[in-house]
Formats: C-alpha cells, structure tokens, sequence
C-alpha cells in the first residue's frame, strides 16, 4: 500500500498545514491517496491548481484524489467538475482528526463529492496538531489564520475566514520544544500577522507576542516575523526592533501600490507616506534593517503614472526584496469588476518592478563586501544572514548552525564567503 502523496501551492502556512495534514494522515493510517493543497491568490494559481491535478493523475491512476485549500474552499465546483477528483474538502475539514480518521467512508456510496463548509464560521486555529515545520535550520509557526480585512483584489479571507489567534502560552511552548530539537531559528507565519492577539483575551498586540517569545526562550538565536502590514505595527514591535538582536533586522511589508488612489481602491489601511514613514522610522531605530515588499502591478484604473508611483516607492523606502504579481481578477472580489488594465501593460510593468528589484539586490549584495555577517546555514555550502541574503561558501558547513562569515564579494544574487 503506498503511502499518501501530498502536493502543496502557495503561502508557508500551506506549507505548514500541509504537515499536519501528513501527520494526520499517517495516524488514520491513509495510503493510496494523493492530496492536493491548493492556492487561491490569484486566477494563475487556480490555473496551477488544476494542471497540478491533471499531472497527479496520470502518474497515480489508482489513487484517491482530493483537492483542498485555498481554492477548493473558495470555488468547489470548479474542482468537482474535474473529472480526476473524487472529493473536494474545504480548510476547515483538511485540519480535522475526525475528518482523515473517518475518510474511508467518504467513498462509500452516495456521499457528495464537495465536503466544503462554512470558513466564516471556524473560530479555532489547529496549531496545536504541530509543533512547526523546516528544514534542520529553520521552523515556521503558525500564530494567526484569517483575516479581518476585506481589500478589493483579494479571495483569501473567503479561503481562510476571519482572523484568529493561537495564544501565546502554546506559541512559547511550541517554540522550546523546537529549540530542544535543534532549530536555531524560527519564523512566524500568519495570514494576517499583525492582527495577532484581536480576538484572545486583553487583545494584545505582535509585538507583545515577540517580547514574550524572546525573554521566555532565551535560548533560542534568531526569530524572525513574516510579511505584516506595516500600519498596524505596535508600539512593542517597534520597541523589539530597536532592542532585540535576536528579533531579525528584516521585515517583508503588505504594501501592494505606491499610488495613493490606487491604494484607496484596493480599500488599503495606508497610504503613500504611511509606508515611507515607517520605513524612515524602522531604520532610524535598526540602520541595519533591509525590507521587502509585496506589489501588484496593473490594478484596475492604474495609469502609468499611478505605476510609476509603485515603482519610484522601491528607491525611495530602499526595498530589497520584492513580489511583484502582475494582477489577475479573482471572481468574486469588487476589483474584477472595476475597468482593467491591458495584459501586455500588466506583464511590461511586472517586469520593470522585477528590474528594479533586481537592481535593489545588486546594491544590496555590493554594499556587503568586506563585512561580517552571522550565516545560519541551510546546507553545507548555502545559508542566509539575518536580513535574508543567501550565501554561497567554498568549503562545507555544519547544516543548522549559525557560522560568521567574511564576505568577500557576490554572483547572481549571492553572497560569496570564504
């Protein structure tokens, strides 16, 4: 009997749930299956999705198919049309243990092909099926699910639901147990990061979740947070940056435009000056901080010179790491109705964001020649410093453990050390 296959799209939180989905699955005792966890962020990974389908099926003929995740929650049907599925299950249901335990009677007569309930209603995340997932470097912890907003272009809160939060006792613990096992770094990962702690009682804030970590695991090296939007950053994430070492001196910023109107179409929570003023702010109090960045490009309305706002907003907050998507309308959001802009100007622009963000690495990477940086390594001859930058050796590292490294120039968009 061969053992599950599982295929995951999209987001690290996929990536994670993933991983319980493969613990659960081995503790139902599951074979001769192939699961598929899918990506809803844009029409392209839908498209992904199902070719992803097709491919499985042909290299497993025999083998139950099920699709969940983002999309399958967000559009069953379009799933369950495809001759290649047998069972469509929504979010909620991929982290249950009741689900996977009961699965063999889901293919026993009538029952329907689309198991896919109501997300809005989960109030619960399932951190506690799992401790983290990684490579021997580094672990990803999920601390929120969902989110509460409600922007124009995006299908995920209809994916994932409302914002909730795993407490802060079960993160803390979580995360010793990972530094038992060896990770000398770990990650926060969340949909909506910087509306941890809303709906758990007193309602803090990220930042008192990151002191918490930090003083309660003192032997932990490096943390490092996930994308976040910067206009909800609180005062006590601002106090970590400017005093913690082990806090990361690299953040990943939700700003998507760098055009006021465009931004007030997308139903953002900030504005232009907002995202310069906190980077300026950021470095002010970790000169060492580099950013990234989430940006689209062609939004619906978006005129050139409204682009060229997005991609003057790169040099002016110095970002170094870029996402750049090239919009996609998403059935069922408000912007897929508003007036598109032409697929080849869409595609022209990603491209120019992509140049200048590559152009931002080049500095990046010359502005280290010389210095030293702390490598946590990723395999013998590959790791990252703490702002994210890959680094490639000459000799063989011990994998997991955090070396100091004198840089001694780059080549194609890494670092090289001795």
């Amino acid at each position: 009997m061969a053992a599950p296959v599982f295929s995951t799209l999209g987001c690290r939180l996929n990536a994670y749930e993933t991983e319980t989905m493969k613990r659960l699955c081995d503790e139902a005792g599951l074979s001769d299956a192939v699961i598929v966890n899918t990506c809803a962020v844009t029409g392209e990974a839908v498209r992904k999705a199902r070719q992803t389908i097709r491919r499985l099926r042909r290299d497993n003929p025999d083998a139950r198919l099920i699709v969940t995740g983002c999309a399958a929650q967000t559009e069953p049907e379009t799933f369950a049309e495809m001759g290649e599925v047998d069972l469509v299950i929504g979010n909620g249901e991929k982290m249950s243990p009741e689900f996977w335990g009961g699965l063999g009677a889901r293919f026993i007569g009538d029952t329907p092909k689309i198991l896919v309930d109501d997300i809005m209603s989960v109030t619960e995340t399932a951190s506690h099926l799992i401790d983290g997932f990684g490579a021997r470097s580094r672990a990803y912890v999920q601390v929120q699910n969902g989110c509460d907003h409600r922007c124009t272009f995006c299908i995920i809160p209809y994916g994932r639901g409302n914002s909730r939060s795993v407490p802060a006792g079960v993160v803390v613990d979580q995360i010793r147990r990972l530094v038992e096992r060896g990770y000398h770094e770990v990650v926060l990962t969340g949909v909506d990061l910087t509306s941890w702690g809303g709906d758990l009682p007193a309602q803090p804030r990220l930042g008192d979740l990151v002191m918490r970590i930090l003083r309660l695991v003192p032997d932990l090296p490096r943390l490092r947070i996930s994308s976040i939007d910067s206009i909800e950053v609180d005062a006590a994430l601002m106090q970590a940056i400017a005093t913690e070492p082990r806090l990361m001196p690299h953040l990943h910023l939700s700003l998507q435009a760098g055009d006021d109107l465009i931004l007030k179409r997308m139903k953002r929570r900030h504005l232009r000056d907002d995202a310069i003023r906190f980077v300026e702010e950021v470095r002010a109090l970790r000169p060492e901080m580099t950013f990234g960045a989430d940006i689209i490009a062609g939004f619906p309305t978006e005129t050139e010179e409204m682009f060229e706002n997005s991609l003057n907003l790169v040099r002016e907050c110095d970002l170094t790491w870029l996402h750049v998507f090239p919009y996609s309308p998403r059935r069922g959001t408000p912007a897929a109705r508003m007036p598109q802009v032409d697929g080849s100007a869409i595609r022209a622009r990603a491209d120019r964001l992509r140049q200048a963000g590559a152009r931002q690495v080049r500095q990046h990477l010359q502005a280290q020649n010389g210095r030293t940086h702390k490598v946590l390594m990723e395999a013998p001859r590959m790791g990252r410093t703490e702002q994210f930058a890959e680094v490639c050796f000459t000799s063989d590292q011990p994998v997991g453990g955090i070396v100091s490294a004198v840089i001694t120039g780059h080549r194609d968009g890494q670092l090289i050390a001795a």
